[in-house]
């Protein structure tokens, strides 16, 4: 331990981050800025090459400098799992996805534990991000490694510190957000502390990595939970002639025992649409219930249906149905100003429009193409400009993420119908369209 807390102080230690996704990557960067060299994995050779030439894939991540850090060698990367044993300090950022059942999909988690384990070597600190259920570093990242023959808390240190990444929020960047760390013994707990004190302002030690885990299922579970509130609000308040949004302003008024959330076309993001099925998976194993969060994932996942019901309404005003008509989905990425497009809703939506037989194009100023893939059958589409010529060959636009940098006059002048699911035409004129909030 002596030795490893030594390499840290002085940053010395070789820092590993696995997954150089959305998580991933800004870790690197503030690892970089902390003044340690990293070394990075991804067993996506794509994403490699494009890191070794300088460039970047991720909007918040400037290209100039992973050019820089390229060329200074303060941060490298690679797929070659062999250079596993170079690392002083190794943290797992990989995915944690559902099943096609909705259960825990952990085979990222696991293999990498593999990878790691069959080149482990003493004194090495093993760090896990991703999102999981409780019990996960304990009772399965900890006996795959142990598989080596070496001892969590004697040869190796353990520790679990969830990832708390906002991309495109501009008011609390990574460094800034408090970084929860626990670790399977003192010893661990106390060299991830010193580690992430390089890179993050505030470090938040807990008891154990059962509560760490516990904590990250509980902060988007709420969340999770409160969305899909304002959404069933959302429905009953609209066939009342109900504002939910005029609503919402009105409640945030209360100085105490309120805070709003916003009703949308589903969930989106890596966490909050799969955290809360963790949550009821776990609790089935030990023969409790989850109803009351079971049935806010129901919600949730029901928008995007909710939001072609709308569309169809729409049409059938003007005497159009579904089938056939063109349709326009403007903003696939999950959230505004970004462009990660993971679990975003905006893919549901298209899939669905196109079952029913709409000729479906989409617009994103952060997203040039989606990829067919086995989950998302709907073909390769690439991003439209929003131009009056498009607009006006459409019969109906479908506002799923609320980009700040989309000129919706613009789109209002040419455009016949608008189903809203952000109300971005709150304070706007609607000029030639119709608008129909979702």
């Amino acid at each position: 331990m002596k030795s490893l807390e030594d390499k840290i102080r002085n940053r010395s230690a070789l820092v590993s981050v696995i997954g150089l996704g959305y998580v991933g990557l800004p870790l690197v960067r503030e690892f970089v800025r902390g003044g340690f060299s990293v070394l990075g994995f991804d067993c996506d050779q794509e994403k490699v090459d494009q890191l070794q030439s300088g460039r970047s894939y991720i909007g918040h991540i400037p290209s100039e400098w992973i050019r820089e850090c390229m060329e200074n060698q303060s941060f490298q990367a690679t797929a070659d799992m062999d250079r596993l044993s170079e690392p002083d300090a190794i943290i797992v950022c990989v995915p944690t996805p559902l099943t096609e059942s909705r259960e825990p999909d952990l085979s990222y988690v696991t293999n990498t534990a593999a990878h790691i384990a069959s080149r482990l070597r003493e004194n090495q600190l093993i760090v896990l991000e991703s999102t999981t259920y409780p019990g996960t570093t304990r009772d399965v990242l900890r006996p795959i490694l142990q598989e080596s023959g070496k001892l969590a808390g004697e040869d190796f240190f353990l520790a679990y510190s969830p990832e708390r990444e906002d991309p495109g929020n501009s008011e609390f960047t990574s460094r800034s957000i408090p970084k929860l760390v626990a670790g399977c013994d003192e010893s661990s707990l106390e060299l991830a502390c010193q580690l992430y004190a390089n890179a993050f302002s505030t470090i938040v030690p807990v008891s154990s990595c059962e509560i760490a885990e516990a904590s990250k299922i509980l902060e988007n579970t709420y969340r999770a939970v409160n969305i899909a509130l304002v959404n069933e609000l959302k429905k009953v308040f609209l066939k009342l002639d109900i504002s939910i949004w005029e609503v919402i302003e009105a409640a945030k008024t209360k100085p105490f025992g309120y805070q709003a959330f916003y009703p949308g076309p589903g969930l989106g993001g890596h966490c909050i649409p799969i955290d809360p099925f963790y949550l009821g998976w776990l609790a089935r194993r030990h023969d409790a219930s989850t109803h009351f969060i079971e049935l806010a994932g129901e919600i949730n996942t029901s928008m995007p249906e909710f939001v072609v019901q709308r569309v169809s309404e729409a049409l059938n005003s003007v005497a159009k149905p579904i089938k056939g008509s063109s349709i326009c989905v403007l903003g696939v990425a999950y959230k505004r100003d970004v462009d990660d497009t993971r679990e975003s809703p905006a893919f549901k939506v298209i899939e669905l429009l196109a079952h029913h037989g709409a000729q479906v194009t989409f617009s994103d100023p952060y997203v040039d193409q989606i990829p067919k893939t086995r989950h998302r059958q709907i073909g390769d589409l690439r991003h439209s400009p929003l131009t009056p010529e498009y607009l006006r060959k459409q019969d109906c636009v479908v506002v799923v993420t609320d980009h700040s940098n989309v000129d919706y006059d613009l789109v209002a002048a040419h455009s016949s119908i608008i189903v809203d699911t952000r109300n971005v035409y709150k304070t706007r004129a609607a000029k030639s369209a119709t608008i129909v909030p979702a």
